[in-house]
């Protein structure tokens, strides 16, 4: 293939770096919905490499025939996933540039691939990104909900003690939440968030994100479980969950936190600063205690 940039570097320059003489793992992220949401550098590294791992050759395929790709694809998908870790890590080492595709979106999120990945650096492979499309990410920037800090649940578990304790995190989380969900179970996510106390809380559903019916639909989490119990979704679909409200303490509890904060070394303004935002006091209070403290 041609000049292949690794760290910023053309990797024949690397003669003496770990990982000389070896193929790269190229991670591609690909198109959620529409095909015209992949990046220059995606075909030109789809183009160049030896072989393409793909989750379904033959969506995969139809992809790569739209964009005038013609390399050859492999399968790897969960059930085939030891045997064909093995047989890519073979080709990188003899040198093959290999790269790694979903069926949608970026790999590793909720999909195949992080056994690869992990074994490649293991073996000093050099693991290199192609950023692009992610539902994940298209549905939080869409949500009007805060994305300062998130935490991403995947695909829940549809019964049992793993279900219980993501929807019991979900329930407490002080910060916004991302999940992906089947659309025949929507409905039932959302009232079962309903009934553990989270009715109240805003939420964002986003499904066909990118494709010709693409819909986000906001509202509180009673308002889109009613909504989708009368009008179930189809196509993919992705949840984003507003954060719990922090509950205020009591003044004595807080003044008390106060005077931890103010003995590990924080400011008086970084105390109130703290109370404020991690402990629901209103910003007067939360600077009378900072400086009494």
């Amino acid at each position: 293939m041609g000049d292949r940039v690794v760290g910023g570097a053309r990797l024949d320059e690397l003669v003496e770096a770990p990982g000389a003489g070896l193929g790269s793992l190229y991670v591609v992220s690909t198109p959620i919905g529409n095909l015209q949401d992949i990046t220059l550098r995606a075909i030109e590294v789809l183009r160049t490499v030896d072989l393409v791992l793909a989750e379904d050759t033959r969506h995969s395929r139809h992809l790569l025939s739209h964009h005038g790709i013609e390399t050859r694809l492999v399968s790897y998908h969960e059930h085939n996933e030891a045997r064909a870790t093995a047989s890519a890590l073979a080709r990188l080492r003899e040198g093959h540039d290999v790269a790694l595709i979903s069926d949608a979106g970026t790999p590793l999120l909720s999909d195949p691939g992080s056994r690869l990945v992990s074994a490649a650096v293991e073996a000093g492979i050099p693991v290199v990104p192609i950023p692009g499309p992610s539902a994940l990410l298209a549905a939080v920037v869409t949500s009007a909900l805060s994305s300062d800090r998130f935490t991403f649940f995947g695909f829940l578990a549809r019964k049992g003690r793993e279900r219980e304790e993501a929807m019991r995190d979900l329930s407490s989380l002080p910060h916004t939440a991302v999940l992906y969900e089947a659309p025949s179970r929507v409905a039932a996510t959302l009232a079962e968030l309903d009934e553990r106390g989270a009715g109240a809380r805003r939420a964002s559903v986003a499904r066909e994100l990118t494709k010709q019916f693409e819909e986000i639909r906001r509202g509180t989490v009673a308002e889109l479980a009613a909504y989708y119990e009368s009008s179930p979704p189809r196509g993919e679909v992705v949840i984003v969950l507003e954060g719990r409200a922090p509950q205020p303490l009591a003044e004595d509890e807080l003044r008390t936190r106060a005077r931890a904060l103010k003995a590990a070394g924080l400011s008086a303004r970084d105390v109130a600063a703290t109370l404020a935002r991690e402990d629901g006091a209103p910003r007067n209070l939360a600077y009378r205690l900072a400086q009494e403290a």
